[in-house]
């Protein structure tokens, strides 16, 4: 393919996942405890979207690769300081709540509208990368929204491989049940591909690439346009951690059968 592909992959942060996360409900809604102090990490899902797209771009010359990601202004700046340093790419900020209960038609609509936003976008050549799932907001839909609003209807949901032709067709192999694949062949761009956890190993750091990535993320976060997104029109009654229950029995030489009886009933109880 003599022009690559133009990838977009959709991915903010999240907290980490090392930590204690306590939902309390605040003046603009429900949210995290002390959630502007938890340190962030790109969403694993779209980490491996992102990793992905370095790796097709790598391939075909002529590619490039854009992250465009909704968040806090100032996280977004700390979490570049780290993604920045494993693949190039130029980012596109928007200056938002990252929080799990945003709603997922209005981070779309944010989203699409920067994409559409691009200096330069050639839709015949677009593909927009993200992950199926999400470690915060995962409603499962935001990508197809954006797809939707993009007027893209190739949609690829669960890819964990893409292999790309010389023509500019691709074939992608999406996960379904029983552990298979379903392997579908696209004639090319424009598309939407939501990744699972692909086949790629996370990069290692690059001091280079970061340097050269640093370059244009800080003005683009200065230029980060501002949204408003929030919970939309869903009321939250109540967050609160689930309850933890432990009920301990130690037994010797106990049959399987009887075991597995027990468990049950403790399973129905």
């Amino acid at each position: 393919m003599s022009n690559g592909f133009q990838i977009v992959v959709c991915g903010s942060l999240v907290p980490d996942p090392l930590q204690t996360l306590e939902p309390v409900t605040t003046p603009q809604g429900p949210g995290l405890k002390n959630e502007t102090m938890l340190p962030s990490v790109l969403d694993p899902w779209s980490a491996h979207a992102l990793f992905e797209a370095a790796h097709l771009a790598k391939q075909l010359p002529g590619s490039k690769v854009w992250l465009v990601s909704l968040g806090p202004k100032a996280k977004l700046q700390q979490l570049m300081m780290t993604v920045a340093q494993k693949v190039p790419f130029e980012l596109v900020a928007i200056d938002g709540s990252a929080s799990g209960f945003t709603d997922a038609q209005q981070a779309a609509a944010e989203l699409a509208a920067a994409i559409q936003a691009i200096p330069g976008l050639d839709k015949s050549r677009l593909l927009v990368f993200g992950g199926c799932s999400s470690a915060s907001r995962d409603a499962g839909v935001t990508l197809q929204l954006i797809g939707e609003k993009l007027g893209i209807r190739d949609q690829f949901v669960g890819v964990d491989v893409l292999e790309a032709k010389e023509d500019g067709s691709f074939s992608v192999q999406e996960r379904i049940e029983g552990g298979e694949y379903q392997v579908s062949t696209c004639a090319g761009a424009p598309a939407v591909l939501a990744w699972a956890t692909g086949n790629l190993p996370e990069p290692p750091n690059n001091p280079q690439i970061g340097m050269a990535n640093m370059r244009l993320v800080m003005p683009a976060l200065m230029k980060a346009k501002k949204a408003t997104v929030g919970t939309g029109a869903v009321a939250y009654a109540a967050t609160e951690i689930p309850a933890q229950k432990r009920d301990t029995k130690v037994v010797k030489d106990m049959p399987a059968d009887e075991i597995a009886r027990e468990l049950v009933e403790w399973i129905r109880r």
